[in-house]
């Protein structure tokens, strides 16, 4: 699949290398079970760059830049592979400076944001990361909406147990979920999301023309404040309405604001003893009493990193509208069809 999406990519002018991040970051998703970032969204991804309104080539400009800041200006290009870029410009200042903070602004959306924080791993880092993004919830109290639903993640490393890995957004539900649900005409729970009226809905169709409720009430309205604040306000970029919907605008840029970090092990004590304690952490926190039906206690990110290593074996589900969208693609394209 991956190989599939990266031609798919190369032929709407994506250079291979990026082309190869962009569909890896997809299939990575879908192999950890986050459907609603995986494959699903090559169809949106390749409209956009086919009307031009995307630039297939990564352009990076520094704005500002010290020795463990900057911001960069993505000038438009493809989400994953900009991100992929910063995300190894962070690691690299960390190096150097312990910490380091990078903000982009006028990228695009860039998948599940677990797959940058998880770049710093294999460096004795901990990673982060966040995106703005189009205006899906409502500020605590209002009825329109105005925040993005926020991604944010981070990877933290272990010794011999798996890493931590937390990737989520500020609402209850990441909207991809929402609008898979309207893709196969189901209904949602009640509580991800309220109508254009302000009113609770089940309709999925409703609920993407409405806004999405954030997670925690107040709570996650507090982080999609800061992380509205850390992105685009920080980077001197586009905030809240300004930020362009991907799935409606195909006019306009998106001018999507990400920031990225990274935390160098090292500069804080031995990495060894590090990695030591986090595997006492964590099996403290799994030998933890099991509340009467649970089998096991799982950290963030564990049950996706099962799935990934089951999926690599067995292969990754998908539904036919996801399936079928691919195979027309592919027909677009030019490229043979051989995913079933």
């Amino acid at each position: 699949m991956r190989d599939y999406c990266c031609q798919l990519f190369k032929q709407v002018g994506v250079p291979e290398a990026e082309a190869y991040i962009n569909a890896d970051s997809l299939v990575d998703a879908d192999l950890k079970g986050i459907d609603s970032h995986g494959v699903s969204r090559m169809a949106i991804y390749l409209k956009r760059l086919r009307l031009r309104i995307v630039n297939p080539a990564v352009q990076l400009k520094v704005i500002t830049e010290s020795q463990g800041t900057a911001v960069y200006d993505a000038c438009n290009s493809m989400g994953a592979a900009a991100a992929c870029k910063v995300m190894e410009a962070a690691i690299d200042k960390a190096r150097k400076t312990g910490v380091s903070f990078i903000t982009v602004c006028n990228s695009n959306h860039y998948s599940a944001a677990a797959y940058f924080a998880e770049m710093a791993l294999e460096h004795d880092m901990i990673g982060f990361t966040a995106s703005n993004g189009p205006a899906r919830i409502a500020p605590w109290g209002g009825t329109e909406p105005l925040f993005g639903t926020s991604p944010f993640a981070y990877a933290i490393p272990a010794g011999k147990e798996l890493p931590i890995i937390a990737d989520m957004a500020s609402s209850v539900v990441a909207r991809g979920k929402i609008i898979m649900a309207a893709k196969k005409e189901q209904q949602i729970p009640l509580g991800w999301a309220r109508n254009k009226f302000g009113e609770d809905t089940t309709n999925a169709q409703d609920a993407l023309e409405g806004s999405v409720l954030p997670f925690g009430g107040p709570k996650g309205y507090a982080i999609a404040t800061m992380i509205e604040v850390l992105t685009g306000i920080l980077a001197g970029s586009c905030f809240t309405t300004a930020i362009k919907d991907l799935y409606a605008d195909f006019d306009n840029p998106t001018c999507t604001s990400h920031y990225f970090g990274a935390i160098s092990l090292e500069a804080f004590g031995p990495v060894q003893e590090f990695k030591d304690t986090m595997d006492q952490f964590i099996v403290s926190v799994k030998n933890n009493p099991k509340a009467k039906g649970v089998e096991e206690i799982l950290l963030p990110g564990e049950r996706g990193l099962n799935m990934k290593k089951m999926r690599l074996q067995e292969g990754i589900p998908l539904p036919r509208i996801t399936l079928d969208s691919l195979k027309y693609e592919g027909e677009v394209c030019g490229i043979p069809y051989d995913l079933e």
